[in-house]
């Protein structure tokens, strides 16, 4: 529970550097900072085959959601069809890579899905801009996707770093009794 309300209280913190000085500069952070934060808190404090995995599913997934939208623009119609044959590609591309690689599946369904969460207005607006709106959205997405992360760990290193001092303070009284 402590890990929970030190993660928490980190990406409270972030989450206010993030969405406010991060707004203030137009720089596009306020509005993807909460997907950014979660997605990274998630990929922090789920112990599931360890982080650098994690991280490597995650990125897989959004490299191929954002390949996606660039074969949208260039090769598929601008339909329902279009959209159904690049998610599709996405969830099997990451189905297959990640197996190849001995990877959690979660991870590349959270990276496609963070990103299509956040740059699918941007691309509906203007498909012809997608080099560029799509490096900013990305770019964008990074910082809190990090600041995440690092939050979630650290709670649990401090939590970790706690459970610890308090297991020497135990000993060292049970021995001086």
């Amino acid at each position: 529970m402590r890990v929970n309300l030190l993660s928490g209280l980190l990406l409270t913190v972030a989450a206010v550097l993030v969405a406010g000085p991060g707004a203030a500069l137009d720089s596009g952070l306020g509005a993807v900072a909460l997907a950014g934060l979660g997605a990274g808190a998630v990929l922090g404090l789920v112990p599931d085959h360890g982080l650098p995995a994690r991280l490597a599913g995650f990125t897989i997934g959004l490299v191929l959601s954002w390949a996606a939208y660039a074969a949208r623009a260039a090769l598929l119609p601008d339909s329902t069809s279009g959209r159904v044959v690049a998610i599709a590609l996405v969830v099997a591309l990451a189905t297959v890579a990640v197996s190849v690689l001995r990877l959690p599946l979660w991870p590349a369904l959270l990276g496609a899905a963070t990103l299509a969460g956040t740059y699918e207005a941007a691309y509906t607006d203007a498909p012809s801009q997608v080099a560029t709106t799509s490096m900013n959205a990305v770019t964008a997405l990074l910082v809190p996707l990090v600041l995440g992360v690092l939050a979630a760990v650290a709670g649990g290193v401090l939590e970790t770093l706690a459970g610890r001092a308090s297991a020497a303070s135990k000993a060292h009284t049970e021995v001086t009794r």
